[in-house]
């Protein structure tokens, strides 16, 4: 089978498609055909070595993790699905190959008028989003929420899930996609390219943020006292927490299976939507990379890994 591979930690250039021998599965695990990968931050990030600290590889890897296919095979003991289905879900041995293996618990069965596309863009962008409003961040209706990079792969999610929550959203994007964070129902947007936040607004309940930097640094100033910041990308003190009176979170609540599917559901309605960006073939996959360093992608970027 064709897959992406690295062997060292580099530019893209380290990225190689190679043919490799396809995975069998074993026991409680699914081999599945893939259809789309998503690219993410994470996965450059790993690529270069920024990771390593946190979750350091084993040479030689496959990148990605957010998949969307259909089964070709299971192993013994498993019940919840069988050959033929199309699923989304993760994937421990990397998404970026023509097969991949996962387990029951990592998958989910796609649920008919969902495609292939939007269901690869959940497992990286609508449930980390959802992880974010109501894992940690207990949204309540008529809360006022911010979110940083409302444009972008976690936050187009985001802003939509909130709305349809009934809160009051604010998101910051650059000027290319101020109309575009409207549509997904944002009551504010701010142009961070032109406007600091911290100026402008305060006293939110929840504030999200995708970025870090002085994003994270400056979004300490604008919860309210019993509110609550959550960080997607890195750590946050909680002594800093407890003398300012809010919570902080960084990755500890995890979107459960009943959420993804309701998540899964609500794509398959209509009643929120999954902007991708662009989806790329599986041997432009530098192009794909490159595209993601950029930090301007409008939604989600892809890989076409095969067409079933």
């Amino acid at each position: 089978m064709s897959a992406i591979r690295v062997h060292h930690y580099g530019n893209t250039d380290v990225l190689k498609r190679e043919s490799i021998e396809r995975p069998e599965p074993k026991d409680n695990e699914v081999l599945i055909n893939v259809r789309y990968a998503t690219v993410t931050p994470f996965d450059w990030k790993m690529r270069k070595g920024l990771l390593h600290s946190v979750f350091p590889k084993t040479f030689p890897y496959i990148p990605g993790g957010s998949i969307s296919g259909v089964v070709e095979k299971v192993g013994g003991g498993v019940k919840k699905f069988k050959v033929g289905q199309a699923v989304f879900g993760t994937t421990s041995n990397g998404g970026y190959t023509e097969y991949t293996l996962s387990t029951e618990k990592n998958i989910i069965p796609m649920p008919n008028g969902l495609t292939f596309e939007s269901a690869a863009t959940i497992a990286a962008g609508a449930a980390p989003a959802w992880k974010a409003l109501f894992s940690e961040g207990k949204l309540q209706p008529n809360q006022k929420v911010l979110i940083h990079a409302a444009a972008g792969g976690v936050g187009q999610f985001a802003v939509q899930l909130a709305k349809l929550h009934g809160a009051k959203v604010v998101g910051t994007t650059s000027t290319n996609n101020i109309e575009f964070v409207k549509s997904l129902g944002a009551d504010e947007v701010i142009d961070y390219t032109k406007t600091a936040f911290e100026d402008v607004v305060e006293e939110f309940d929840l504030v999200i943020d995708a970025v870090g930097g002085k994003t994270l640094a400056q979004s300490w100033e604008v919860v309210k006292i019993g509110g609550t910041l959550v960080s997607l990308t890195q750590p946050l003190s909680s002594e800093k927490a407890e003398e300012m009176g809010i919570e902080v979170h960084f990755n500890t609540g995890q979107a459960t299976t009943d959420d993804l599917k309701t998540i899964a559901q609500l794509l398959a309605d209509g009643k929120i939507s999954s902007e991708i960006e662009k989806v790329y073939p599986l041997c432009e996959v530098k192009d794909a990379h490159e595209k993601s360093e950029t930090g301007h992608a409008r939604g989600r970027i892809l890989l076409e890994v095969s067409s079933i």
